[in-house]
């Protein structure tokens, strides 16, 4: 236990240096964009359709559930507002910040990993290239703007999925179905996902990060960084998911 919790420490030591040394670069080094853009490319286009269909069957299942409960109770028509808010507040940003820590964290960790292996960073060191400058900085710049946008993306699809099974597959008045989302859902119940979805990008750009920067030298090592950055970037999306809950409703309501 005590070798464990120095470890943690350990680890969220190295993790708080990386995140606080990447921004520091960011404001205080020129960005290079090529490198940006074509993480953004890899982020975002690229992840585009896994959190649609992410979004998209998500919000139709849990409309389904929900409406089987509900009509038992004769609450039909609080269907629409319970499916929205828990695909705006909750379900939308933390499934994709798992698909894309599935997705992205993990292939960023490899990247880094197979590049330090092979000795690529030492390499950009005796150029004088900074590697948080050349290699972090666009990767944590690309997933923390584009988990938002993906995040925005999911959630509309969610409702519009939710629309669809709710009114023509089991009959749920479509006009009632929409006036309680109007009156009930509001602008701060969609910014709270989405700042959920901001923070949720740093943390998996900088789990992702850290663990193919620290990886050591062999194949092993690599399969064991690309594993590790998508199973502790998941588990530290559920973690913080809890505790960003109570700081948003508490500022936010």
């Amino acid at each position: 236990m005590g070798r464990g919790t120095l470890n943690l420490i350990r680890e969220l030591g190295e993790l708080t240096l990386l995140g606080v040394e990447t921004v520091r670069c960011i404001f205080t080094r020129p960005l290079r964009w090529n490198q940006t853009i074509q993480q953004f490319y890899f982020v975002g286009v690229r992840s585009l359709l896994v959190v649609l269909v992410t979004g998209l069957f998500t919000g139709a299942v849990f409309t389904a559930q929900t409406q089987f409960h509900f009509h038992r109770l004769q609450m039909d028509s609080a269907t629409g507002i319970v499916a929205t808010l828990a695909m705006c507040r909750e379900l939308g940003p933390v499934l994709s910040a798992l698909m894309i820590a599935g997705r992205v964290g993990s292939s960023m960790a490899a990247e880094l990993a197979t590049m330090k292996t092979t000795e690529q960073i030492d390499a950009l060191r005796a150029l004088a290239v900074y590697p948080i400058e050349y290699l972090i900085a666009p990767r944590f710049v690309a997933l923390t703007v584009s988990m938002p946008l993906l995040t925005g993306m999911a959630i509309g699809c969610g409702t519009m999925a939710g629309y669809l099974v709710a009114v023509p597959l089991m009959g749920v008045d479509g006009t009632y179905y929409w006036q309680h989302i109007a009156d009930n859902v509001a602008a701060q119940d969609i910014f709270v996902g989405l700042i959920k979805a901001l923070f949720f990008g740093v943390i998996i750009a900088t789990v992702a990060c850290e663990k193919g920067l620290l990886a050591e030298s062999g194949a092993e090592s690599v399969g064991r960084a690309t594993t590790d950055a998508a199973v502790n970037g998941s588990i530290a999306v559920l973690i913080s998911n809890f505790f960003f809950t109570l700081v948003l409703n508490a500022l936010l309501g």
